[in-house]
């Protein structure tokens, strides 16, 4: 990976209110070297895409809890397309069925990570994604 510190965009699309898991995230990816933005609570699609885009970010991590992840991350990745960011990885967090995480991948989703995922494999598969993008 080069010398320049990976940009990660940390957010909470949509109306779940519960952060902890966010937050443990963005501290794990701030502690393994990378700078992380965190957007806080309740962001829109266009507020998520609009953010990495004025802040150049390298990855975008998304933590949805709701049940509304198709929906959320559906237009996020419109959102992208329209702006030419398909390149940038995205990684989700949160309560997602099993059944939902191919369509996710389908629509362009890296990594899909449950409850209890290993912060050092999500850090590694992060680091992998940004260093493919990169290279």
């Amino acid at each position: 990976m080069s010398d320049q510190r990976p940009r990660i965009l940390v957010a909470k699309p949509g109306l779940d209110g519960h952060d902890r898991g966010a937050k443990v995230i963005a501290r794990g990816l701030r502690d393994a070297g990378m700078e992380v933005i965190y957007t806080g609570l309740r962001q829109t699609p266009e507020m998520i895409v609009e953010a990495a885009l004025q802040e150049d970010v390298d990855a975008i991590g998304l933590s949805i809890l709701s049940g509304a992840h198709m929906p959320l991350v559906s237009r996020i990745m419109e959102l992208m397309a329209e702006n030419d960011m398909l390149d940038i990885p995205v990684f989700l967090g949160g309560i997602v069925p099993d059944e939902d995480i191919p369509r996710l991948k389908e629509i362009g989703v890296t990594a899909v990570f449950g409850p209890g995922a290993n912060l050092d494999d999500v850090i590694a598969q992060f680091r992998a994604a940004i260093a493919a993008r990169r290279e």
